[in-house]
């Protein structure tokens, strides 16, 4: 009991008159501190037009954090407690706190990478590891993605961190790969023309870079034409499926047999 006795004492010190109206002008002083702090901060963050708004938050709930830490130890010194005591009990309680929610810290500092590096921004459409959809928002432990059916999945920050990242949405240009295949019967040169003549019919596919349409392999039965062609990142959809439309009828205007794998059994009478 006498030991506790004294530790308390030892924690607190000696709370007489003086001392606690010197600690009450100190708290008034640290208050008033931070106020002044939290302005010039917020003020040279509102300058900083780079910074995305949620590293802006991130940074002011910093500041915010630490400064009140450091007037809590000042204002217990000011109180006649042993700050030396307090700053050894509060590391002790921080390092079990943080070894309680390891996971959730992984995922917090993973959000400020994020945040900084900016793989992505809400709206872009990517794909990390095997997750693919909009983002919606990005929080400071899981970042929301809508899949492409219009589903929302929360996931965590950590995860994203450790993933290969994607991002469909950052350049302004995309290309579209497609193959189209042909008959052996068919001459290079038509099966080139028709195609052209499709990629000619729709004013979303750009002229620079130029469009590459070439024969690319003889497979088992059908020739295979390698295309390629530019857009704006916008127009990709749109122009992948309307030209899968417009080679099948520029094929069939231009007389080329649209074919594919098939085999040919010849049955020979003796």
């Amino acid at each position: 009991m006498e030991n506790v006795t004294a530790n308390i004492q030892s924690l607190t010190g000696n709370l007489a008159l003086d001392t606690i109206v010197s600690g009450l002008i100190t708290l008034v002083v640290c208050y008033i501190a931070i106020r002044i702090i939290k302005a010039v901060v917020a003020k040279a963050l509102g300058k900083a037009a780079k910074l995305d708004l949620p590293v802006k938050n991130l940074i002011t709930k910093a500041v915010t954090f630490v400064l009140y830490a450091v007037a809590i130890i000042i204002v217990a010194g000011a109180f006649g407690i042993n700050s030396a005591s307090l700053v050894a009990l509060l590391s002790v309680v921080g390092l079990a706190l943080s070894m309680s929610v390891q996971g959730l810290l992984g995922n917090f500092f993973s959000g400020i990478l994020l945040l900084i590096n900016k793989p992505f921004k809400e709206g872009d459409f990517v794909e990390a590891g095997d997750k693919v959809g909009v983002i919606k928002s990005i929080g400071f432990f899981n970042t929301t993605i809508n899949t492409l059916d219009n589903v929302s999945m929360v996931v965590p920050n950590g995860d994203l961190t450790g993933a290969t990242v994607k991002n469909y949405s950052r350049e302004p240009l995309r290309r579209v790969d497609m193959t189209f295949c042909t008959s052996y019967d068919v001459p290079t040169e038509d099966a080139k023309k028709a195609i052209l003549d499709a990629i000619a019919k729709d004013e979303r596919i750009l002229a620079d870079p130029a469009p590459f349409v070439r024969l690319g392999a003889y497979k088992g039965s059908v020739v295979e034409y390698i295309v390629r062609v530019w857009c704006k990142n916008a127009d990709y959809w749109d122009v992948h499926f309307d030209l899968n439309e417009n080679v099948r009828e520029s094929f069939k205007a231009n007389g080329v047999a649209m074919s594919y794998e098939h085999v040919n059994v010849h049955v020979i009478d003796k």
